[in-house]
């Protein structure tokens, strides 16, 4: 029994548990994926509003998880959004979003699943008397439309979003069934509000902190002015020690004036988040600022109103400090907000790659044009005849069903060479037609085009977490409180010192007491000390790396993919697809018995018709040949097939016993291999050409050699990957004489032949058990199993579903070159990791001694809190910008002059 355990997502896992299962051979596959149902087990992502730190996503996380239903949830601190598999038998996304709500955070549906789609309405024409009650109405004639699972309304603004599924309706249904609802009075078009909300509320963020910001300069430049600057002007400084009460100057009472709307309402959002934060019994970095700037405010106000009682007491306030505290740390909160933003450009690169407009063709019944005018993309629906002019994008994915031109794909597979379409070609949404006219009628629409998967799979792969990940969020849930303990431990010590005399007098600062040192150096401990860089370390630097492949048409699954990628040091190759075109052709027959040609290929077509493999493939297209064109439509039936993974196809036609597959195969039917035959097998063999026996009724009627080019490159590819330290390995359900052959001519020292899917599998495990971290390169059914068990599977682009599905990484332009761009993004993204990591841990392992005056009786040197508030937004920053550094990656200069580029996928 075959157990694929290894899987990295449900919907993989299905798929490819089932595609094992139909494999003669192979057992009943098991999933161990927290025993998930396709059928009932749903995936949303939610935006999450409020979080600032590892800290609160943990928070928000472990809230989810604890819900009933839910199977495993990802919060992802950069993109402040959460991807949650649960079971939609039991719960709702609704009840996800209320268990955010309450562990104190702002949440909104992003989307509702991987095949749903959403689109917001504006309702206009509603009669002002009664709106609820239209509103109402127009849900009820949504819901009952098939295909639509949710109809919100927002009676206030006239609004209704949508959550359909794209394959059954479509935008263009729901305006017509408004306007039908409304008897012709209300009108329906698609609002701009709703549309790329991610990009809206990333803007919005981004104004909020750069307003915040300003506004906190405004209060802070008089109050650093007025304590740092204007104490150096005698005039000025004389009206500022003017008495107000008693020994209260009206200097400091400005200071307290200007300095409070900073602490309690533009420092508002650091009490909202503290507060939400110890709620839940943790602890954030909004605590670290309450608590700092706190401390720096009361003890000013208490000074002050002590100076305003007393006729000695001259106050000694630090309202400075927590000013420039706050406006700081909102600086860096912007500046930070700006450089996440850059860290998923390539997603918006992606959906601007979708067109705005495209032009909508009306056919009559005979399929000629009628009417043709310019629709939103957003309109079109499945089954919908589109037409591409020169220059123009494709509006969505369809297939070509009059006229033929170019169309450059490069932007979605990274392939720099035009594809030829004609009729019946399938094409892309989002790529470019260059020289001719074509109509396509739409296939897919919404979130099930190319385009949507792409980009949910990048958002997808920077949601997940790379492992490494996970000991910097260990160390967040122990970090704030250690800093609280720490800081409150330097305040006691240096108070303790200073009240019996344990340093010298001369070492106070002017006009400060030892108890105003000791406060300084506590809240400098507290405000320098940042886990956000621990928790930044990490996302920011798989999103750039994510969408870094993305951009070179390597499409990498998340963040544990990316981290095993770069420790791989042993990549498996299959044969065909892989090392080779995958369009084989029959090169040479031979008869061993007195036989038509023709009837000896309308046999073996009639049992490989029945097949995917590549070779029966070549073999169906090769039995044309014998037949005028449009003389062999169908072949005769075929009964009791059966696919032997590894081996070969045997089946029943006009009641002769057919077996086509390899020595192996025959021998196992007890069948005796005629001595000509095996020569053929040899020579074939030697030249680098597949040998397929044919049997009728368990004799051996003749050879059939199939030839499958080398893909241009494959030995310069095996070349490098040997100079990175990384072994190759070729294992193939091919005769060990071909397979050694290809390995020979291509580089590769070790061979495994005559392998079914299961062994190719084993064989990988065996590697794992050596030491190796392996990477499976495949494209087919039969390699799943292999890519599913391998550290880390890659998938050829142009493969099968299964294959990729199953698969880690996607070569979108199927050429072997990009194994080494995947290996080699992964291993410059985590060295940037760990660059980050040593910044982080250094930089607090460094600052906080520093903050705490472990300098200070050497060199009287002492870190003012607000220079520290500096140094804690620095670092967030330099992390995310020390990710962003991984933009200017150039793949190995070796690349540049392999001959790969130009090579078409079908």
């Amino acid at each position: 029994m075959f157990s694929a355990t290894r899987m990295r997502s449900s919907a993989s896992a299905g798929s490819v548990a089932k595609a094992v299962e139909q494999l003669p051979g192979v057992g009943e596959a098991v999933v161990d994926v927290e025993e998930m149902s396709e059928r009932s087990v749903q995936v949303c992502r939610i935006h999450i509003n409020g979080m600032t730190c590892t800290s609160c996503s943990s928070t928000v996380e472990s809230a989810l998880q604890a819900v009933r239903g839910v199977h495993k949830a990802h919060v992802a601190l950069v993109t402040e959004e959460a991807e949650v598999y649960y079971d939609s038998s039991i719960l709702s996304y609704n009840n996800l979003l209320k268990a955010i709500e309450d562990a104190g955070f702002e949440a909104s549906l992003v989307s509702s699943g991987k095949d749903i789609s959403k689109i917001q309405l504006k309702v206009e024409g509603i009669q002002t008397d009664n709106p609820s009650y239209t509103m109402k109405l127009i849900q009820s004639s949504l819901q009952a439309l098939p295909g639509v699972q949710s109809v919100d309304t927002d009676h206030g603004m006239s609004k209704i979003s949508i959550c359909y599924k794209a394959d059954l309706t479509g935008p263009r249904s729901f305006m017509k069934e408004i306007e039908l609802t409304g008897s012709g009075h209300l009108k329906a078009s698609i609002s701009s509000v709703g549309e790329r909300e991610g990009e809206a509320r990333k803007q919005k963020e981004t104004e909020q902190y750069l307003r915040s910001f300003l506004w906190s300069l405004v209060f802070t430049v008089p109050v650093f002015l007025t304590s740092m600057v204007f104490m150096y002007i005698p005039w000025i400084n004389g009206v500022l020690d003017v008495k107000v009460v008693n020994m209260l100057t009206f200097g400091e009472t400005l200071r307290w004036v200007l300095s409070t709307p900073v602490q309690f309402i533009i420092g508002w959002r650091f009490y909202i988040g503290a507060f939400k934060a110890l709620r839940l019994g943790s602890a954030n970095m909004d605590v670290l600022i309450a608590l700092g700037t706190n401390a720096a405010y009361l003890y000013s106000v208490y000074s002050l109103l002590r100076s305003a009682t007393s006729q000695s007491f001259k106050s000694m306030e630090f309202f400075e400090t927590s000013c420039m505290l706050i406006t700081v740390i909102l600086l860096g909160k912007y500046l930070e907000v700006l450089a996440k933003g850059k860290t998923s450009e390539a997603i918006a690169k992606l959906m601007d790659l979708a067109p705005e407009t495209g032009v909508l063709l009306t056919m009559d019944e005979e399929d000629n044009v009628t009417d043709e005018h310019e629709i939103d993309t957003r309109l079109i629906e499945k089954n919908d005849v589109i037409k591409i002019m020169p220059g123009a994008k494709v509006a969505s994915d369809g297939v070509v069903i009059w006229g033929q031109s170019h169309v450059n794909e490069s932007m979605i597979t990274g392939e720099p060479k035009p594809v030829m379409k004609t009729k019946d070609d399938v094409v892309i949404g989002g790529t470019v037609n260059q020289n001719g006219v074509l109509h396509i009628m739409v296939t897919k629409v919404g979130s099930a085009t190319t385009l949507s998967q792409i980009v949910r799979l990048v958002e997808s792969a920077q949601m997940g977490k790379a492992p490494i990940q996970n000991f910097a969020d260990h160390i967040s849930k122990y970090f704030v409180p250690l800093v609280v303990i720490f800081s409150v431990s330097t305040w006691t010590a240096w108070l303790f010192v200073g009240r019996f005399h344990g340093y010298p007098q001369s070492w106070l600062p002017a006009s400060m007491s030892s108890f105003e040192l000791a406060l300084q150096f506590g809240i400098a401990v507290m405000v320098i000390a940042c886990p956000c860089a621990l928790g930044l370390a990490t996302p920011t630097a798989v999103m750039v790396g994510t969408g870094l492949g993305a951009s070179h048409g390597v499409l990498i699954k998340g963040g544990q993919a990316l981290e095993n990628a770069h420790k791989v040091n042993c990549v498996v190759f299959d044969k065909t697809g892989t090392l080779t075109m995958g369009k084989p052709m029959v090169v040479n027959t031979k008869l061993l018995k007195t036989m038509e040609p023709q009837q000896f290929y309308e046999l073996i077509a009639a049992t490989e018709v029945n097949s995917e493999h590549p070779l029966a493939k070549a073999i169906v297209e090769h039995a044309k040949t014998f037949w005028e064109e449009g003389d062999k439509s169908i072949w005769p039936e075929a009964r009791d097939f059966v696919s032997v993974p590894g081996h070969g196809v045997k089946a029943m036609v006009r009641d002769r016993e057919i077996l086509i597959g390899n020595k192996s195969l025959m021998l196992q039917h007890n069948m005796n291999i005629p001595e000509d035959a095996e020569n053929i097998l040899t020579q074939a063999e030697k030249m680098a050409q597949t040998g397929i026996l044919v049997s009728f009724d368990r004799e051996v009627m003749g050879v059939l050699a199939i030839s499958d080019p080398l893909k241009p490159g494959v030995r310069e590819v095996i070349s490098i990957l040997k100079s990175m330290k990384v072994m190759s390995i070729m294992v193939t359900g091919d005769n060990l004489g071909t397979a050694e052959s290809i390995a020979k001519e291509v580089g590769i020292g070790t061979v495994i032949a005559e392998a079914n899917p299961e062994q190719k599998a084993e064989k990988v495990k065996d590697l794992q058990a050596l030491g190796y971290t392996v990477a499976m390169v495949g494209d087919g059914i039969n390699d799943s199993p292999a890519l599913a068990v391998a550290d880390v599977g890659m998938a050829i682009g142009a493969g099968t579903d299964i294959a990729i599905e199953a698969a880690d990484i996607v070569l979108m332009k199927s050429n072997l070159e990009d194994v080494i761009t995947a290996i080699d993004i992964s291993r410059k993204t985590f060295f940037r990791i760990r660059l980050n990591y040593i910044w982080a841990f250094g930089y607090n392992v460094i600052g906080m001694p520093i903050a705490a005056g472990i300098l200070f009786p050497f060199t009287g040197f002492r870190l003012p809190p607000w220079i520290a508030g500096v140094a804690m937004a620095a670092s967030s920053v330099s992390v995310v910008c020390s990710s962003l550094l991984l933009k200017n990656y150039k793949r190995p200069k070796e690349l540049d002059s392999l001959p790969m580029h130009g090579i078409a996928t079908e």
